[in-house]
């Protein structure tokens, strides 16, 4: 039916593509609440009439008769005359709500909240539920007695939502992440004695034991000047524990943390030569590279320091061997620090110069492989024949790790062309398969990835769903935090391309999505990605953008511009501006800009620019615009085609 009702804020009803559907008058609002709230049950029509009403006047049932009727065109428009509704059906003498469990706001919400999932899996579902609120539940009702008992269920949920997703964080070792929502959610709920206990293990995780300590004391004022009462056990134990610095209390990595220093002491008594090290140094980059953030940007700065010190000792193997241990997957084609990845492919095609004759031919492959990975984007024939090489040589040598890692050059270096997901599903495909069957989790999360991303493109979103849920589970049990980055913005895709959801939902998805942008240290992936995305998803449903800065959009300036100035109504500089577009990069965003160079060129008339957008586009006919990065999507390609080649007089080459 494609209807979403809301009532986690005002009551209100959107059509599939976003748009609020007129409810007419506020009976007409209170009578949909009013079943929304008896979650399917039948209401009988003489209780309506007693909750609208706190004296039903003669012919109320009648009135109420004539709400539901104008309810029911207004929600199924397109039903045939004198077929059975199938949304507010007539049960009895009464009326019940039959809508989708996904169809109403107030039951997605409370299905996520009660989901029993693990950290990594919970914390984007209770992201995308509480984005649903609005505001208070039934929040044009507030004097309805009826109401009172639903929006206080619904409001205890939202606590133990927000509880919840605080939890989660902590467990994932996220704790200064938590600290902003729990510090919000304890003053505004005083009471609420696990709201302060989560804060204050937050603070105290986060290094703040001073700050927890704090929260604490405020806790045991809030509850004796509201209750009359003292903190309970988990409070008081809570306090103590933090006084005395009880080691229950750490981060469950911190055991590990000591066993670490004690191995990285008597490895520095028993290695101390320069070579050993600095191998073993590459080795530490690998595990720290994909801890993200502040740990990715470590990885990236210790390993180009190292490679440089290895050129100096002279040793061309050393060097080869520095720079081909880190092999550590990429899934993105843009690069964190073209600078550095440049420096780190002369280092390699140097050392590949320098080797000599019985070099083992695997040192080789993983020299090729790295300079295929790490000239992402590049367009480079030298890339793509070094990636083709590598896999050459891995193919003929029993070692599933640099087959893999071979492949991972393989894949960055196939974006020749729009259209070619179908390709890179296979290397995909034969990444996954490899890592599973050798234990190598890198390389199975990449190849989840590199899958996920190829089953968006082309919306089958079945495969999609099964490889994000797989990904989120391999995300906690390895403690990979950059890997629910990319599953969030997928379910933030996939909701985008739902046609049941309402507009703001989707909005709402994509921000929460954006939110740890910032600081996943991946400045490749999420430069600018915060604008781009909710111009794609508004140009996705011919909606006007929002006035938006154009530098915001960093890389992807270039085309977002002339939407924005078109927006603006400034046509002229719009037709400028379209003249001045580039060609995407090498990308798996490359289909998406080209869908917004097309969009703008279209009202314009500019031909040109759809000669080239069409040319682009056409090996990508049978993919959505945009989804196959797995974040953003533009809709179906055959449709941006179709409106190019319906322009009059232009003959597509």
């Amino acid at each position: 039916m494609g209807v979403f009702i809301g009532v986690l804020g005002p009551v209100e009803a959107w059509d599939a593509a976003g748009s609020v559907i007129s409810l007419k008058g506020p009976r007409h609002r209170e009578v949909l609440a009013r079943l929304v709230a008896a979650r399917g049950r039948v209401v009988p029509v003489e209780l309506l009439a007693a909750d609208l009403w706190e004296d039903p006047p003669q012919g109320a049932i009648g009135a109420i008769r004539t709400f539901v009727g104008a309810l029911r065109r207004a929600l199924e428009p397109d039903r045939p005359p004198r077929t059975p509704p199938r949304l507010i059906v007539t049960v009895g003498t009464g009326y019940s709500l039959r809508a989708a469990p996904d169809a109403v706001d107030a039951w997605r919400f409370e299905r996520a909240v009660e989901a029993q999932e693990r950290p990594a899996a919970l914390l984007p579902l209770l992201d995308s539920a509480l984005a649903l609120w609005r505001g208070p539940a039934y929040s044009d009702f507030t004097d309805a007695l009826w109401a009172d008992p639903e929006r206080a269920r619904l409001a205890e949920l939202r606590s133990r939502a927000v509880e919840r997703r605080g939890q989660a964080l902590l467990e994932l070792g996220r704790a200064a992440e938590a600290v902003p929502d729990l510090d919000a959610h304890a003053h505004a709920h005083p009471w609420r004695e696990e709201a302060w206990r989560l804060l204050a293990l937050a603070l105290y995780r986060a290094g703040r034991q001073a700050d927890a300590l704090a929260v604490l004391r405020r806790a045991r004022s809030a509850l004796a000047e509201q209750l009359g009462l003292d903190p309970g056990p988990g409070l008081r134990e809570l306090e103590a524990d933090i006084l005395r610095q009880a080691d229950r209390l750490d981060a469950p990595a911190d055991p590990a943390a000591r066993v670490w220093a004690s191995a990285t002491a008597a490895h520095d008594r028993a290695a101390p030569g320069a070579r050993l090290r600095l191998e073993a140094t590459v080795g530490l980059m690998r595990g720290l590279a994909v801890t993200g953030a502040d740990g990715l940007l470590a990885a990236r700065e210790h390993r180009a320091a190292a490679v440089e010190a290895a050129e100096e000792l002279g040793d061309a193997e050393l060097t080869a061997r520095v720079i081909g241990a880190y092999d550590v997957p990429a899934n993105w084609p843009r690069s964190d620090d073209p600078a550095q990845a440049a420096r780190i492919v002369a280092a390699a095609e140097r050392s590949l110069a320098l080797l000599p004759g019985d070099t083992a031919p695997g040192v080789r492959a993983r020299l090729l492989a790295t300079v295929a990975v790490e000239s992402r984007g590049t367009a480079s024939p030298r890339a793509r024949a070094a990636a083709l090489e590598a896999e050459r040589i891995a193919r003929g040598l029993d070692d599933p790790a640099l087959l893999a890692f071979a492949l991972n050059g393989r894949y960055m270096q196939t974006f020749e062309t729009t259209g070619l997901s179908g390709s890179r599903d296979a290397i995909g495909a034969e990444i996954l398969d490899l890592a599973v069957r050798h234990g190598l989790p890198n390389f199975e999360v990449l190849g989840r990835l590199i899958r996920l991303q190829s089953a968006a493109a082309v919306a089958d979103f079945t495969a999609g769903d099964e490889h994000a849920a797989h990904l989120d589970r391999l995300a906690e049990r390895h403690d990979r935090p950059l890997v629910p980055v990319f599953t969030t913005w997928y379910r933030a895709l996939r909701l985008a391309e739902d046609p049941q959801a309402p507009f703001t939902a989707k909005e709402a998805a994509y921000r929460a999505a954006a939110a740890p942008l910032d600081s996943a240290g991946m400045p490749g992936l999420s430069e600018g990605l915060a604008s781009l995305a909710p111009l794609a998803l508004r140009t996705r449903h011919d909606r006007a953008p929002e006035p938006e800065d154009p530098d915001r959009f960093g890389p992807y300036r270039p085309w977002a511009l002339p939407l924005l100035l078109l927006a603006a109504g400034r046509r002229d500089e719009a037709a400028e501006a379209v003249r001045a577009v580039p060609d995407p990069p090498h990308d798996l965003l490359a289909e998406a800009l080209w869908a917004l160079l097309a969009r703008a060129a279209l009202p314009l008339g500019d031909r040109a620019a759809l000669r080239r957008a069409h040319a682009a586009l056409l090996p990508a006919a049978g993919e959505l615009a945009g989804a196959a990065s797995g974040l953003i999507s533009l809709g179906p390609v055959s449709g941006i085609i179709a409106e190019i080649t319906a322009v009059p007089g232009l003959a597509p080459q």
